[in-house]
């Protein structure tokens, strides 16, 4: 057998390997921010973006994996974006701003309902949808997190994606849905529980429940949005407290509602020790840990903390990506899951979180959760 070598073998053609997702966002003409972490997405820079009629960027951060994606829209005082439809999922939270969306392919039928600041609702698959401003004065702004990356990756075909004209009957749903409507069920594992809907009115109000397993008094609350694959939860944390170390797969969109703290990220091969990252958050800014990084928030300010976050690991439709998807994000790693007990860390962890502490004035109160604090 002979082998052949770059002088001898046969001149094929040279491919590169094509990123349909990355060619479409540089054929849009606006930012693209990259990182881990987004400081304040109220104020991130916005440019005219000609297919939509608004002002936008694109937010491609690390931890997405090119899994899922996000981009923040503007709509100017008075103004109204251009209609669109497309076969990803699409979740929203507004950041600024009130007005309305009109959804539905029959312009005869079509449901319309009104949004404002804090709330969160989803566009069903592949249904025609309008986003307007309702303030002649003042801009809208909100923050979408879609599965155009992968679904864009996966056809690599910009027709099949906009100009489909397949109706998803199932995914439509109870039209008084976009009225704030729904239903609440607990999870299988019966430890969480979730409400489903399109539209949330004000996701910084809603009731939180305990999710004691995940620690130091925090609440939570799922959502099932638009019978999608992605999902949503709120998670809200007193003041002087942090919340268990976990890990999960990639695409997990942090957007912090309320309150002032940090995250601290490191890889889950390592120890806090070796390449953490701090990311220091506000209202507005996001986070997006990496694939498989074990990850901590914190509350270091003087107010209770709430984040909200979009990510894969629907409760009604199983799909996988990565390690730690849902089910076991509040199981000890010593038991096969993917979160570290408070007995377990790092002292590190507590000393950061006292410096972080004496800054805002406010006092740790997890003696209460730490047995090491308490001197047992």
């Amino acid at each position: 057998m002979t082998t052949s070598t770059p002088e001898t073998r046969p001149d094929f053609d040279r491919i590169v390997k094509y990123d349909a997702y990355r060619a479409f966002q540089e054929k849009e003409g606006i930012p693209v921010i990259t990182g881990f972490a987004v400081d304040d997405l109220r104020t991130v820079e916005v440019k005219p973006w000609a297919r939509l009629d608004c002002l936008g960027t694109y937010i491609n951060l690390d931890g997405a994996g090119d899994t899922n994606g996000a981009y923040v829209a503007e709509i100017p005082p008075g103004g109204k974006m251009a209609p669109e439809k497309h076969i990803f999922e699409k979740n929203i939270y507004v950041l600024e701003g009130r007005g309305a969306t009109l959804v539905g392919d029959d312009p005869n039928s079509r449901v319309s309902f009104e949004w404002k600041r804090g709330s969160v609702f989803s566009i069903p698959i592949n249904v025609w949808h309008q986003h307007l401003n309702g303030s002649g004065s003042e801009p809208a702004r909100f923050v979408a997190v879609t599965t155009a990356p992968i679904t864009m990756n996966l056809f690599h075909n910009e027709g099949f994606v906009f100009n489909n004209p397949y109706v998803f009957e199932d995914r439509i749903g109870n039209p008084k849905q976009f009225q704030g409507e729904g239903r609440m069920w607990t999870a299988t594992t019966g430890r969480t529980n979730a409400w489903e809907t399109n539209f949330v009115p004000d996701i910084e109000t809603f009731t939180t429940y305990s999710w004691k397993e995940r620690g130091a008094g925090g609440a939570h609350m799922k959502f099932e949005l638009a019978d999608q694959t992605q999902t949503a939860h709120i998670s809200q944390f007193p003041v002087g407290t942090y919340k268990k170390a976990h890990r999960h797969g990639p695409g997990a969109h942090v957007i912090i509602i309320k309150g002032e703290g940090y995250s601290l990220l490191w890889p889950s091969h390592g120890s806090p020790h070796d390449g953490m990252e701090r990311v220091d958050w506000k209202p507005g800014s996001l986070v997006v840990p990496p694939n498989g990084w074990f990850h901590q928030h914190f509350n270091g300010g003087a107010t209770p903390a709430r984040y909200l976050a979009f990510r894969w690991g629907s409760q009604k439709y199983y799909f996988s990506l990565g390690v730690a998807m849902e089910g076991d994000t509040d199981v000890d790693v010593k038991q096969g899951g993917a979160q570290i007990e408070y007995e377990d860390e790092d002292p590190i962890i507590h000393d950061i979180f006292l410096e972080t502490l004496a800054k805002s004035g406010a006092e740790s109160q997890m003696a209460e959760f730490i047995p090491r604090l308490r001197g047992e």
